[in-house]
């Protein structure tokens, strides 16, 4: 059984995207950094990040590679992956 129909699944993205966003805004706020956190919610991840950061005028786009540990650590998230090959802006991918 389907317990959220499409608007409740959005409005429980965009509560739980907020959170998280707060705890990152809290730690860049103690550090002195300068923090524009936004939630996106599109069909091609990628691509949103890339428009994302292009409408911004970031200089660098920082990702994880993903969570993954052994032999499955040696290839990065699809994601990642998808930034890296098509973004212009640089990628600073960490693990």
């Amino acid at each position: 059984m389907v317990s959220h129909t499409g608007v409740t699944y959005l409005v429980h993205c965009e509560n739980r995207a907020a959170k998280h966003l707060d705890v990152v805004r809290i730690a860049a706020e103690a550090a002195g950094v300068a923090f524009d956190g936004m939630h996106l919610f599109a069909e091609h991840r990628y691509a949103a990040i890339i428009d994302a950061a292009s409408q911004k005028a970031c200089d660098v786009i920082s990702m994880a590679s993903h969570g993954r540990k052994g032999v499955a650590a040696l290839v990065l998230g699809s994601e990642t992956q998808k930034v890296l090959t098509h973004s212009s802006i640089p990628v600073v991918v960490w693990r």
